[in-house]
């Protein structure tokens, strides 16, 4: 079917392939208001989140490629995809469990990041129901896949609410005892996908601690006040106004690629996690998360060597991510809240995007 959506841009025949024995396409999301996100069920990925900015005007605000072929070959695999089974790095790629060692892909540095050489953002979710503005994606990770134990049954449901939001869930359960620690690796600019530097985005964070890292991205273990440190959102700044000081974790990651520790009352709390707000559109992003952490990361690594959607570029740092996570290395520091589920077990987690001009 050859239609191009208004809104997007995008052509959903562009996205119809057979990947892996399975069929890929764009699935689009509208809410009464008429606004639009557009998912594809390869990595689960976010396309698109068009919504309007001060003036009316609706504006794209997250990066991403035109074509299923151009995330196939994408120098940036993570974009708007779940990451999984375990978000974020695991030191070493190692990690005991029931007395047992694992031992995962080597793919960043000396660890394992995102769940491995394949993990859930290069494979093809099943669409198990879709409505207007919501869409349920399912994945069976077999046990022993990229050197997990145990048959984890995942769902993710994405709905576009009509104030809004962009609400994600999460589920899964598993036949074996695993580790699990979901999020979803949207890249962010409010000012529009292809606007080339998010460094002018007003940020604040409900984060009084964040985690300090060595300069491989695992952190120490012990978590830092953010107060006295160019970290500290605690009081809204711009993300550029202190990215580029004299500080050992900025050059660790040339730039923020830190977990900032959740402000809660109790474990699991569905909590406000921050709101971020472009200068140019006047597009403010409100989020919440069940999560106790969440990863802020400003695209340090971009390099703007392709074409992506529009025809645009995206250079270093035109772009920010809220992964919203268990913390990094989790399994091997038995202090950090617990990524192991269990087969009695149902893992739960809820994310919001909220959209407010």
């Amino acid at each position: 079917m050859n239609k191009m959506y208004s809104k997007s841009g995008l052509l959903s025949s562009a996205f119809e392939k057979e990947v892996d024995g399975k069929q890929t396409g764009l699935y689009v999301l509208t809410n009464k208001i008429g606004n639009e996100v557009t998912v594809t069920n390869y990595g689960a990925k976010i396309v698109s989140i068009v919504v309007p900015d001060k003036n009316g005007t609706l504006v794209d605000v997250v990066l991403g490629h035109s074509s299923i072929d151009e995330y196939l070959r994408s120098e940036e695999p993570y974009f708007g995809a779940v990451c999984g089974r375990t978000a974020n790095r695991i030191a070493n790629g190692k990690f005991n469990l029931d007395g047992k060692e694992y031992k995962l892909a080597i793919n960043n540095g000396p660890n394992s990041l995102h769940g491995g050489i394949k993990g859930f953002n290069a494979v093809v979710w099943d669409v198990k129901n879709i409505s207007q503005n919501s869409i349920e994606l399912y994945y069976l990770s077999v046990d022993g896949e990229e050197g997990f134990p145990g048959n984890l049954s995942v769902t993710i449901i994405y709905t576009l609410t009509d104030d809004n939001a962009l609400d994600i869930v999460y589920r899964a359960t598993t036949d074996k005892t695993t580790i699990l620690n979901l999020t979803n690796h949207s890249y962010f600019n409010l000012s529009g996908e292809g606007d080339p530097y998010i460094g002018d985005h007003v940020l604040m964070l409900n984060a009084d601690t964040y985690l300090p890292t060595d300069a491989t991205a695992i952190p120490y273990g012990d978590a830092d006040p953010v107060k006295n440190t160019p970290m500290d959102f605690t009081a809204s700044h711009t993300i550029g106004a202190r990215i580029n000081d004299d500080f050992q974790q900025l050059h660790f990651g040339k730039g923020y690629d830190h977990t900032f520790i959740l402000n809660k009352q109790s474990e699991n709390e569905y909590s406000f996690v921050g709101i971020c707000e472009s200068p140019k559109t006047g597009i403010k992003m409100e989020m919440y998360t069940t999560e106790p952490g969440v990863q802020m990361y400003t695209g340090n690594w971009m390099t703007g060597g392709f074409i992506a959607k529009n025809g645009h570029r995206y250079p270093e740092r035109s772009a920010v991510c809220f992964e919203t996570q268990h913390y990094p290395d989790s399994i091997n520091k038995p202090e950090y809240p617990s990524i192991v589920l269990k087969p009695e077990e149902t893992f739960n987690s809820r994310t919001t995007y909220k959209f407010l001009t």
